[in-house]
């Protein structure tokens, strides 16, 4: 019986690693914080909150319902987010540094949700009233009901833009946490 044998090759014995291997950076996706399209996605969330904001506040009589004056408070509140997260935006692009430390896109994802979330109850709440106001009590006629329809819909479109920022901000965030 002839059984071959296998042949021996040497192998060099690997290096000692003093250092860490590099760390892999994650890709920079349009609409995350840092990026084109983050600030894009930020001025389309400030321009319709600011929009919703003064259609609202031009009504005469929106502080006698609680929904609309939950409206201009959550809208204030997505103009402040948006106005500071936009500055940041424009700073990170200006000096071409790219927003992954884990503090800070952690405070992206928790601004954006809390905001997005207060924007989309406030419209809803205000497209509520609105439907009372022009179905159930047919009183469009001394009310402002086209204005507040515009409101609650520029509040919509603000939400809708700040939806992607918040799903963005939070998948980078749970990528950092993963990456550890």
């Amino acid at each position: 019986m002839e059984v071959s044998h296998p042949a021996v090759h040497p192998v060099a014995v690997p290096p000692v690693l003093t250092e860490p291997p590099a760390r892999v950076r994650m890709k920079d996706y349009q609409g995350m914080p840092g990026t084109l399209g983050g600030l894009a996605l930020r001025l389309g969330q400030l321009g319709f909150a600011v929009l919703s904001f003064s259609i609202m506040v031009s009504t005469p009589d929106f502080s006698q319902v609680t929904a609309f004056c939950y409206l201009v408070a959550a809208t204030v509140l997505q103009t402040l987010w948006s106005s500071i997260t936009a500055v940041v935006d424009i700073y990170a692009l200006s000096v071409r540094r790219s927003l992954h430390h884990s503090l800070l896109v952690g405070l992206f994802a928790v601004g954006d949700g809390v905001t997005s979330t207060l924007t989309f109850a406030a419209a809803c709440a205000t497209a509520g009233i609105t439907v009372l106001i022009d179905n159930d009590l047919d009183e469009c006629g001394q009310n402002h009901c086209g204005r507040f329809e515009a409101a609650a819909a520029m509040a919509f479109l603000s939400w809708i833009m700040a939806a992607p920022s918040f799903l963005l901000a939070f998948w980078s965030f749970g990528n950092k946490i993963v990456c550890f």
